[in-house]
């Protein structure tokens, strides 16, 4: 005898919801915040087919233990821990690349971005009505809190300079806290720079279409717990960035940058030449002293800002100053010979000079980056 059974109407759980978002935490020692950052997310965004994706760059003081044990219990958790990496715009790529959500949000993990304005973000962009919805801390229903006038002002001025070097209209391009369509996202990929701290200003540049983007005001919180990542580097980085975007597009920033360092080297080169010479050391031995000098200042310059994401470190720097040192003696002898060449050609005096100068720069540039600070 044939039994038909009844089905009962399957229940959806949250946990079986089809992943509508992501949310992309870059971290880096912000365990006492990871607990209640899940906690304000899981009150936000329920009803929705969420995760979010912690990246932590080994953060010492474990945050990366701290997502594991959330995500034992809850399945909403993931994280992504990086060995070896830093930075925040990295951290949100590999983020973004490790979940398959269509939608993708992105904030700090110090708790200084409001979560409530987050389903506000995600409705602008999954309701197709924006590529990019970009909470803003500059309109009205925004504010940065409790910062103090120094700092509201180097923020804004940092705003302006960002709105004319990458021609957006943006009001808050640097801002940390923002959603995005994946396809957005997608397009920009293979431009994006990657440099610093500044993911949105870096995806809004690498477009290769103009954006749509959609502005939600929140109110920037102060600090409870950690410490601000705000320093020298931040600018430093901004700047880099800023430049790979306008300049980079017709000169590689770190070839720019390489030569600075090359020029502020020339300075020291005379500096201890003058110093040898006044010394009572014969010329022979003072420029010896002085090119030998100016070779390690612009080795350890170079390693430090030129190649500051490729940074060697221990015993790899002896190695590095070595290979550098040979680099750079290949890079005299070109310079010389392509000068003289030049001049028996009956060449004007400084511009032999300056070619061989363009010579062996480039070839120190090149070389470098192949072998003392290959990736």
């Amino acid at each position: 005898m044939h039994h038909e059974t009844a089905l009962a109407d399957p229940i959806v759980s949250v946990d079986t919801l089809p992943l509508e978002v992501a949310v992309v935490v870059p971290t880096l020692n912000e365990a006492a915040n990871v607990e209640r950052l899940v906690e304000k997310l899981t009150n936000v965004l329920a009803g929705r087919g969420w995760e979010v994706l912690f990246v932590d760059d080994n953060s010492p003081d474990g945050t990366s233990d701290v997502v594991r044990r959330i995500a034992r219990t809850s399945r909403h958790v993931r994280i992504v821990q990086r060995v070896g990496r830093r930075g925040l715009s990295s951290a949100v790529i590999e983020g973004v690349l490790a979940t398959a959500a269509p939608v993708i949000a992105v904030m700090d993990g110090d708790l200084q971005h409001s979560e409530d304005a987050l389903p506000r973000l995600i409705d602008a962009v999954a309701s197709n009505d924006a590529d990019i919805a970009v909470g803003t801390r500059y309109v009205d229903g925004g504010g940065v809190g409790e910062w103090s006038a120094l700092r509201v002002s180097m923020s804004q001025f940092a705003t302006k300079i960002g709105q004319i070097a990458l021609r957006t209209k943006v009001s808050d391009p640097m801002s940390g806290f923002f959603a995005m369509r994946r396809e957005a996202f997608d397009a920009a990929l293979p431009r994006l720079s990657a440099i610093g701290f500044k993911i949105l200003a870096d995806i809004l540049a690498s477009s290769p279409t103009p954006l749509r983007v959609a502005e939600v005001p929140y109110q920037f919180r102060t600090r409870e717990a950690g410490e601000s990542k705000i320093g020298a580097r931040v600018i430093a980085e901004y700047a880099e960035l800023l430049a790979e975007k306008t300049i980079g597009r017709f000169v590689p920033v770190r070839l720019l940058k390489f030569l600075m360092v090359g020029g502020l080297g020339v300075f020291v080169h005379l500096s201890v030449l003058w110093a040898l010479l006044t010394a009572g050391n014969s010329f022979m031995m003072a420029q010896t002293g002085a090119v030998v000098t100016a070779i390690a200042f612009n080795f350890f310059l170079n390693n430090s800002f030129t190649y500051a994401d490729r940074k060697l470190k221990g015993w790899a720097v002896l190695g590095g100053l070595a290979s550098f040192y040979a680099i750079s003696a290949v890079g005299a002898l070109a310079n010389i010979g392509i000068g003289t060449w030049l001049a028996g050609q009956n060449e004007r005096w400084w511009v032999a000079g300056v070619a061989g100068v363009l010579v062996g720069a480039i070839w120190n540039f090149a070389m470098s980056s192949a072998l003392t600070w290959r990736k």
